[in-house]
């Protein structure tokens, strides 16, 4: 990446996310074009629209792609295309005649033509992405094709240069997407992360010097001491089977384990250490995510507890302290709160907390994004899947370019006055 990519010092608008980007978008102003000469003018003009539209394109390679034709739609009312042919325009031409205030027709919006000059670069698979919000800046959305996460039409694609036709449809991996426009860990997660790995490391290298005999004494005195432990305390004997694991992986011996072995006291280990984790007063000990969901949402509906008697012994005589305890019709739910409960399980489970992702998780949404959420009408975009469709080639209407740009009009005239010469 060259020097200086996001100058704040002579600022030059990018195609990206970044802060620095936004902080130039909001304070971009026309070039002083006073004191310059025509051809300097166009120079600058030129310089300043290539920093945006394809900084990655070769200039020669540009010049390849310019066209002077630039597509237009004008739209024409249909009733009045039925009702008259056009010759009441040149009634009482040359007579004088001023039609009345409310009979002359509402002037259409002048086109923005010269906004349209960068339209072949909007055909390329990079800018495509890039305007789909699956990457955060041209470069990245290049990286992905260069590194075979995009498809095209179900065919991997690998150029990002390729021009895309209409009807053609594109498709990233989600998990790049999810990288992309999510927010980066911070600096906590990332050092957990890396402190995470540093003791997964020692394990793998403690479990190399495990041998397959221990490995079958110490099942047996599991077993034994399973069968031993109290069943009403389940977490000291969770703490009894992780502590023999143990003493498993920190045994000498002269043979090494098979790695289908290691691999499963290693993943014994890790659902131990995961289960102990919990509260003391949870008894949710379901294996995976989707049963302890069920179980808590089933836990919602409580049931109020039965009614006591009032009989003169029992207001006599008080209660003896009873230790604290959760009552049902504390716990018990109005339908409202039951309903947002239940919904804010169901986001739980769709967008959960997984450390092992690149990203900061539950996902949101990366800083900056809002300013530059838009897309195109010439592409269809599904989210969800990840994927979008190339409707049509970008053209021009009145008063409105589907070319996006941060210029106006005088510099994309100039900057396409400079390609127009004949060299």
């Amino acid at each position: 990446m060259r020097k200086r990519f996001h100058g704040l010092k002579r600022p030059k608008i990018r195609q990206s996310w970044k802060k620095y980007n936004l902080y130039n978008l909001s304070r971009i102003e026309d070039p002083p074009f006073r004191d310059r000469t025509y051809f300097q003018q166009k120079w600058t003009s030129k310089a300043l629209t290539r920093a945006y539209h394809g900084e990655t394109i070769k200039e020669k390679h540009w010049q390849r792609m310019f066209r002077p034709v630039i597509r237009s739609v004008i739209p024409m009312d249909h009733r009045y295309l039925a009702r008259s042919d056009g010759s009441e325009q040149a009634a009482g031409r040359g007579s004088g005649l001023e039609p009345a205030p409310e009979q002359k027709p509402k002037p259409f919006p002048k086109t923005p033509y010269m906004n349209m000059m960068y339209a072949p670069a909007e055909r390329r698979l990079d800018t495509a992405i890039f305007r789909s919000l699956f990457a955060s800046s041209l470069r990245q959305a290049r990286q992905f094709v260069v590194h075979g996460w995009v498809k095209v039409n179900g065919e991997k694609m690998i150029y990002p240069g390729y021009q895309l036709n209409p009807g053609d449809m594109f498709q990233v991996e989600p998990e790049r997407v999810l990288y992309a426009t999510g927010a980066p860990k911070s600096s906590d997660e990332r050092a957990t992360d890396t402190s995470a790995k540093a003791n997964k490391s020692t394990e793998d290298a403690e479990l190399n010097e495990d041998g397959r005999d221990n490995e079958e004494d110490g099942t047996k005195q599991i077993s034994s001491e399973a069968q031993e432990a109290d069943p009403e305390d389940p977490k000291k004997t969770l703490s009894s089977l992780l502590n023999h694991a143990k003493s498993i992986s920190s045994a000498p011996s002269g043979r090494s384990l098979p790695a289908k072995h290691k691999q499963d006291l290693r993943e014994f280990q890790h659902l131990l250490r995961r289960t102990l984790s919990r509260s003391s007063t949870s008894t949710t000990l379901s294996d995976s995510l989707d049963a302890q969901l069920l179980e808590l949402t089933s836990r919602l509906n409580i049931s109020p507890p039965p009614t006591q008697s009032t009989g003169s012994q029992d207001q006599q005589q008080p209660s003896p302290p009873q230790p604290q305890r959760i009552d049902g019709a504390a716990l018990a739910l109005s339908a409202t709160d039951n309903a947002a409960l239940k919904r804010a399980l169901a986001e739980a489970r769709e967008n959960p907390i997984d450390p092992s992702k690149p990203y900061a998780t539950p996902w949101r949404p990366r800083d900056y994004m809002s300013a530059f959420a838009f897309i195109p009408r010439y592409l269809e975009v599904h989210q969800r899947i990840c994927s979008a469709v190339y409707l049509r080639h970008p053209v021009a209407r009145p008063g409105l370019g589907e070319v996006p740009t941060p210029y106006g009009l005088d510099v994309n005239g100039l900057a396409f006055n400079w390609y127009l010469r004949r060299r």
